[in-house]
């Protein structure tokens, strides 16, 4: 889920194809061992607690966690990251999170983010050096990108990115900063929905081109060399050989509920990151919107 959080109403009305179709959205829980400068991190914030790890199970957390941030409710997000800390998987979506609470001036969002800034830098993925200099800019602690703002929903946008080659890309309303799937431009069109004359209009639609799976392949196996059991990381290096890697990959993950839970939120950890590198790339930063009351 991208960051919805902080302030301004945008018109945010589906077309009818998103009405009709419905939305999916991706879960997950965990990340891999790798980044122990995050995990430091993580352990350090755990002495500010308020309530035990056992109290909130670690699926619970994000999905709460999610919740708050796609609601921009900054001070569930500065609760929850007091309360529990937050997982070295869990770095970008904290990160949105606190944005809106700096700027919703929440009392311990500063420090908190400054934090965040420390483990983002450390863990160094795609993506961690964007929010940890956006982050850096809201704290008034270094320069402001010369990047455009721009409410876009960052799993929407992984989405489109790396999908299915059959159905990746689309565009990006860059007044809304609504994701559109190829499949809902198509569909418009095909009910009359979308004027044929401007549905290339660069003033308006920024264009995606689906990137292939070769990043998502690469996060199989940077989370295999995270799977603490020699006889399962050997069995998922093996499912990912040839054709139908993917398939092959969950369905040997699907027989450890735990580590299924552990990839879907590697995975999207990673893919929020790289949506996130992309729109900057393209020119753009995340802008946090207040769902609060929608």
């Amino acid at each position: 889920m991208a960051c919805r959080c902080g302030f301004g109403d945008v018109d945010r009305k589906r077309p009818q194809y998103f009405r009709e179709r419905g939305e999916v959205r991706r879960g997950g829980i965990r990340s891999p061992a790798a980044p122990l400068t995050a995990r430091m991190m993580a352990t350090a914030w755990a002495s500010q607690r308020d309530t035990t790890q056992s109290e909130m199970d670690s699926e619970e957390q994000r999905s709460a966690l999610r919740a708050a941030v796609y609601r921009g409710d900054g001070p569930a997000v500065v609760e929850l990251l007091r309360g529990v800390g937050v997982d070295d998987d869990s770095l970008q979506l904290a990160g949105d999170g606190l944005i809106a609470a700096v700027m919703q001036r929440v009392d311990g969002a500063a420090e908190l983010a400054r934090k965040l800034v420390v483990g983002l830098q450390q863990r160094g993925w795609d993506g961690d050096d964007e929010l940890a200099e956006q982050l850096e800019a809201q704290l008034g602690s270094g320069p402001a990108a010369m990047l455009r703002a721009l409410p876009v929903d960052l799993e929407e946008l992984a989405g489109i990115l790396e999908g299915d080659p059959l159905s990746a890309g689309g565009r990006i309303d860059v007044r809304t900063g609504q994701v559109w799937p190829q499949a809902a431009i198509e569909y418009a069109l095909e009910i009359g929905e979308e004027d044929e004359d401007i549905a290339d209009d660069p003033e308006r639609w920024l264009a995606v081109h689906g990137e292939g799976s070769r990043e998502g392949y690469r996060d199989m196996e940077l989370f295999i060399a995270s799977v603490e059991d020699a006889g399962r990381a050997e069995r998922l290096a093996i499912a990912i050989r040839g054709r139908g890697a993917f398939r092959r990959f969950k369905d040997e993950l699907a027989c450890c509920p735990g580590e299924l839970e552990r990839w879907h939120a590697f995975s999207e950890e990673r893919q929020r990151g790289r949506a996130r590198s992309w729109l900057a790339a393209a020119g753009y930063r995340v802008l946090p919107v207040d769902h609060r009351d929608s």
